[in-house]
């Protein structure tokens, strides 16, 4: 099972933080998932909503403030506590942060239409002149978003984010050609799992707390996970492991999968 950290490692340190990915990072946390708005000044920034309101404690659009401007407020305000300041950080600068980063899920938000087209050129660029081809996937619940990432590279890999059952999920995503399907948890069934994998997809499920849940979804056959904290998530996953290789055969069913994370 592939552990995501949701927004680098929501539920440990302040969510789309560079000291949050770090943190993750150095647990040996090498999946992330993430969220691009566009500064002012054309660049992608990572943070959840359009306005700066419920992290920083400031207001205004994310639209409204430079990058630099926005990497110097303080976005501790209705997240994990952290004992320093940090900053909103742009794409780039988590990309030069880290050069052994296995994969990245970039979500991108519905915005107005001008907004993400000047994103889709950003990030299209930004993938092409780091050839991050394999270790990315541009996500979004705006098909509109993903047929433009679509138009112009055909080889970055595009995700449909389905947060309900209608219309279905899974014959959106085959309309838009994605290789990923990015679940609402509470959605997934072994069959729109099996549907999925025989169409070549890769199915993930957000935002995922506990181990029970987890479990449940190991058995429908998903193959990765969004988690509010993904170190104690690896850290069960690799226990487990490692429980297994020094139990004898016959007593693998003996093993605990019960524990509950925190909440979040």
């Amino acid at each position: 099972m592939i552990v995501y950290g949701h927004r680098g490692a929501k539920g440990e340190a302040p969510e789309n933080t560079l000291p949050g990915f770090v943190h993750a990072y150095r647990h040996g946390i090498r999946h992330f998932e993430l969220d691009l708005v566009l500064s002012k000044d054309g660049i992608p920034v990572l943070i959840h909503d359009l306005t700066v309101d419920r992290t920083t404690g400031q207001k205004g659009s994310v639209h409204s403030f430079t990058s630099q401007e926005l990497a110097a407020m303080d976005a501790r305000c209705n997240t994990s506590a952290w004992p320093t300041p940090v900053g909103i950080p742009s794409l780039e600068t988590l990309l030069d942060e880290f050069d052994d980063l296995e994969h990245l899920q970039l979500e991108v938000k519905k915005d107005s239409r001008q907004r993400l087209n000047i994103l889709c050129n950003r990030v299209t660029e930004i993938i092409q002149r780091r050839e991050l081809y394999q270790r990315v996937v541009i996500t979004s619940t705006d098909t509109w978003f993903l047929k433009e990432i679509r138009r112009r590279n055909k080889n970055i890999h595009i995700g449909l984010v389905a947060e309900r059952k209608f219309p279905r999920p899974l014959n959106s995503a085959m309309r838009l050609g994605c290789e990923y399907l990015i679940l609402n948890w509470k959605l997934c069934s072994k069959a729109m799992v099996d549907n999925a994998h025989r169409r070549g997809m890769h199915v993930s499920t957000w935002t995922v707390n506990r181990i029970h849940d987890m479990l449940q979804l190991e058995e429908m056959g998903v193959d990765s996970i969004i988690t509010d904290y993904p170190t104690s998530t690896r850290m069960f996953f690799d226990n487990r492991a490692r429980a297994l290789m020094a139990l004898p055969l016959s007593g693998a069913e003996g093993m605990p999968g019960s524990r509950v994370l925190p909440a979040s």
